[in-house]
C-alpha cells in the first residue's frame, strides 16, 4: 500500500501537530493547515528534518473562501487525492451561560462545527479520488456529556458528533470511513488561557490521540471505527 496522503487542520500545535508527526513517522505525505504561519512552518521543518514530506497551508476554518483556497493547495501537493482528513481545529472557553456572549457562542459554532463542514465539503472529491478515504472528526467527551460552563463548547461538539454520524451514512457508498474521536482532557496550550485549577499531569498527551487515530487508519476496512475513545493515562 502506498503511503497515505494526509490533511490535518489545526496542525500547528497540540493534537494536530502530534497527528501530523505520527503519520509522517510512517512515511505519509502531510499537509498541515492552521491560521498561524510560524507554527505551521515549525511543524513543516520538524517533519522535513525527519525526512518526511510536508507542506503548510494557511487556513481560517471560519471562512469558506480561506478553506477553499487552502484545500486546493493541499490537494495539489497531495497529487489530487486525500486519504486521511483530520478535522482537528477547535476552540474551547469556559463561560457559564449567564456570561456567555454572542461572540463566544458564534466562535465555537464557526470553528468547531462550520469548519469541519467547510473542510470536508472542499475535500470530498479528493477523498473519493483516493479510494480509501478516512475522515477523523476530533470531538471531545463534551460531545456526549454536558459540563458546567461549557454550553457553547458542548453544543458545538454534540453537533460535530451528529455531523459525523450522518456523514458516515451518506459516504458509505463511496467507501469513505468516518470516525468521531473523543479525547478527554488533553495537555495542550488550549488550557493556558482557560481559568480553573487544571491538573495537567493527569491529562492525556496529544500523542495518545495520535496513536488512536493511527491504529484506526491501519485497521481492516471492515473494522468498526465509528467512535474512538482515547484511554486515560495510567
Amino acid at each position: 500500500m502506498t503511503a497515505p496522503r494526509v490533511l490535518v487542520t489545526g496542525g500547528g500545535r497540540g493534537i494536530g501537530r502530534a497527528i501530523a508527526l505520527r503519520f509522517a513517522k510512517e512515511g505519509a505525505r502531510i499537509v498541515v493547515a492552521a491560521r498561524s504561519s510560524p507554527e505551521l512552518d515549525a511543524v513543516t521543518a520538524e517533519i522535513e528534518k525527519m525526512g518526511g514530506k510536508c507542506r503548510a497551508s494557511q487556513m481560517n476554518v471560519r471562512e469558506h473562501g480561506s478553506v477553499e483556497a487552502a484545500v486546493w493547495r493541499a490537494i495539489e501537493f497531495l497529487d489530487g487525492a486525500i486519504d486521511v482528513l483530520v478535522n482537528n481545529a477547535g476552540v474551547f472557553d469556559v463561560k457559564p451561560f449567564d456570561k456567555l456572549d454572542i461572540a463566544t457562542w458564534k466562535r465555537h459554532i464557526e470553528v468547531n462545527l462550520d469548519g469541519p463542514y467547510y473542510v470536508t465539503l472542499e475535500s470530498l472529491d479528493a477523498l473519493r479520488q483516493g479510494g480509501r478515504g478516512h475522515i477523523f472528526n476530533i470531538a471531545s467527551r463534551a460531545a456526549r456529556q454536558g459540563f458546567p460552563g461549557n454550553v457553547a463548547y458542548c453544543a458545538s461538539k454534540y453537533g460535530l458528533k451528529g455531523f459525523s454520524d450522518a456523514l458516515r451514512l451518506d459516504l458509505a457508498k463511496d467507501g469513505i470511513r468516518v470516525s468521531t474521536v473523543y479525547p478527554g482532557q488533553t495537555d495542550t496550550t488550549i488550557f493556558d488561557k482557560v481559568p480553573g485549577n487544571w491538573d495537567r499531569s493527569k491529562m492525556n498527551k496529544p500523542e495518545d490521540v495520535a496513536d488512536v487515530i493511527w491504529k484506526a487508519w491501519t485497521s481492516p476496512r471492515d473494522s468498526d471505527v465509528a467512535d474512538l475513545e482515547v484511554p486515560p493515562r495510567g
